[in-house]
Formats: C-alpha cells, sequence, structure tokens
C-alpha cells in the first residue's frame, strides 16, 4: 500500500522593493526630447517626471501657449538605488546620464519632486530662476501651497525660490499674498 502525501508548495513571488527604498535621481537628456526620453523610461517600467510650464509663443500668423520643460534637459527618474536598475535607464535612447556631486550619482529629496508636482498642479504664477546657494528659507503659511518651503528672494519683490540643489536649477513663485515664517 502506498501512502500519498500532499505536497506543500509555496507561492513564489520575487520581492519587490517598498517605494520608500526608491529615490529621485535628475537624468540629464538630449534637448527638447525630455518628454520622449520620460515615456521610454516609463516604459521600462520606472517612474519618471519632467515638469512642464505653459509659455505664449508667437508667430507671425498667430499665438499659441505650448507646454515647454520646466528643466530644459532633464528627466526625473524614480529607480532602485542598486546600479543594474540605473543602467536600465541609461540605455535609453537620449539619456546623457545622472547628475553627479563629487563622482557619486545625487539624490533628490522626494518632498522637493512633491513640492514641483503640487506647484505645477496650482494656477500660480512662477518662472525659472537662477540657482541660489545662500539666502533664508522659509515656509508657506495658509493658502493652498501651505508647507512649501523654500528660499525668500528679497531684491525680486515678495517671491520664494524652490531650488534643486543636485542640478542647480531654481524655480521662483510669486508670494505676495501669502504669509511665511523662518524655518
Amino acid at each position: 500500500m502506498s501512502s500519498i502525501q500532499p505536497t506543500l508548495t509555496r507561492n513564489w513571488q520575487p520581492e519587490v522593493p517598498f517605494l520608500e527604498n526608491r529615490d529621485w535621481y535628475a537624468l540629464q537628456t538630449r534637448a527638447r526630447f525630455e518628454r520622449r526620453i520620460c515615456q521610454q523610461v516609463q516604459a521600462k517600467q520606472q517612474e519618471a517626471y519632467v515638469p512642464v510650464t505653459g509659455q505664449r509663443r508667437r508667430w507671425s500668423d498667430r499665438c499659441q501657449t505650448v507646454e515647454i520643460p520646466l528643466f530644459p534637459g532633464y528627466v526625473f527618474v524614480r529607480a532602485i538605488s542598486d546600479p543594474v536598475d540605473r543602467l536600465v535607464v541609461l540605455q535609453t535612447s537620449g539619456a546623457y546620464g545622472f547628475v553627479t556631486v563629487n563622482g557619486v550619482v545625487a539624490c533628490i529629496p522626494d518632498q522637493q519632486i512633491k513640492d514641483l508636482q503640487r506647484i505645477e498642479s496650482q494656477s500660480t504664477l512662477w518662472a525659472p530662476y537662477p540657482f541660489l546657494k545662500s539666502g533664508q528659507r522659509v515656509r508657506i503659511c495658509g493658502g493652498c501651497l501651505d508647507g512649501l518651503e523654500g528660499i525668500f528672494v528679497a531684491e525680486r519683490g515678495k517671491q520664494l525660490v524652490i531650488s534643486i540643489e543636485p542640478m542647480e536649477r531654481s524655480i521662483a513663485i510669486d508670494v505676495g499674498a501669502y504669509g511665511l515664517e523662518v524655518v
């Protein structure tokens, strides 16, 4: 008499890294190909983001508002800090390399990307601004941008500058109606 014993099988699933283990990086790209490269990176199962702004352009026969990248030549990529995953992103046509600081790939804090996405979703007036290394850090109190932090610039009126330090790029937001507090 043979005895048949049931065998227990375990469903094997590859370990998927948690979202908290993923960092944002700035990928330097070919000029005017930011959106196309963003789509290619997303097709490789990586999260990518290109902040855009509407800009009024005038041609001889018409005026039109066109969307242009806020940081020309850059795509933000959220990837595992594993070199293999970064290599997959670098193999995208038109991608030149990740922004580095002293030879190390520079990580961009998640909060700065969230701030950019939040600004982009609002109808607040904003424009590119030269990168600043010094200035007083402030936080907006109240309104739709409550809690947003940046550098206060007094010489151009009441403006808040949000800087992405590894890329040395910034944007300026008009905060005339908002209350500010020092961080």
